[in-house]
């Protein structure tokens, strides 16, 4: 199994995700446009998707989405509540293969095997992906503003990892936003600060991670230094495993053997 990214952050996101033949995109915050550029940077096009999936409906992870899965005849899966959110709005997905998933029930697309994991957001129905295969384990987790039992338990066993890390608190709170804007991202159907990825990681088996990636970093109230200081001090053995996600290039490909 392996992954890479598009890009991460608030201008945009997408995540792929590769096992045997079958390949899927976690999200498509790009243009079509911009996102065929993307993918071809990775020696890929919209033709080699099997699939989309959606997290849920903001702009940064569903713009274009119904676009690239109607041109390329692309199945999508999400919740029932984030195709609605969508629906008569320039990124719905009317005339989409559109699949219904249910956080906590498992799929099959090709030989990954999917699992959507409710998380609190302010979104209609938000949920992130677990991928199995080969008794490996790959998770995204990003949009989240507070780590649940439920999340922790879903994503403490992983073999990669991909993790948000959108705020440092102090940064936020002395940053440009608008005070809403900075409770909205900052309260508990947010975004998670580099405090609470850590604490999220030191109750997990960070010893089994072959990689971590801390992802959707926010341009204006976080650093990669910011969000790497706070994770090594609950990842001290091991840093070479971590990596952080960019919004212009994303990641490059890591393999999970």
């Amino acid at each position: 199994m392996r992954l890479a990214s598009l890009g991460s952050g608030s201008k945009g996101n997408g995540t792929l995700v590769s096992a045997d033949d079958c390949l899927v995109l976690v999200d498509c915050g790009f243009t079509v446009k911009e996102t065929e550029r993307r993918l071809a940077e990775r020696g890929l096009g919209g033709a080699d998707l099997g699939a989309i999936l959606v997290t849920h409906e903001h702009g940064d992870h569903i713009r274009g989405v119904g676009a690239l899965a109607r041109r390329y005849r692309i199945p999508v899966y999400s919740t029932f509540g984030t195709a609605r959110a969508v629906t008569g709005k320039a990124a719905g997905l009317h005339r989409c293969d559109w699949h219904e998933v249910r956080p906590g029930r498992p799929f099959q697309i090709g030989a990954l095997a999917v699992t959507p994991v409710t998380v609190p957001h302010d979104a209609r129905e938000p949920c992130q992906y677990r991928f199995s295969w080969r008794q490996r384990e790959v998770g995204v987790l990003t949009d989240l503003g507070s780590v649940t039992p439920h999340v922790l338990q879903a994503y403490a066993e992983c073999d990669a990892l991909v993790l948000e890390c959108n705020h440092e608190p102090e940064l936020l709170a002395n940053g440009p936003y608008p005070l809403s804007l900075k409770r909205r991202v900052g309260g508990h159907l947010g975004h998670l600060s580099n405090q609470q990825a850590a604490t999220m990681l030191a109750q997990c088996n960070v010893d089994r991670l072959q990689h971590l990636v801390l992802s959707h970093l926010s341009e204006q109230n976080n650093t990669p230094d910011h969000a790497l200081w706070e994770i090594h001090q609950v990842m001290e053995q091991g840093r070479e495993r971590i990596q952080v996600a960019s919004q212009t290039g994303g990641f490059d490909w890591l393999n999970v053997s």
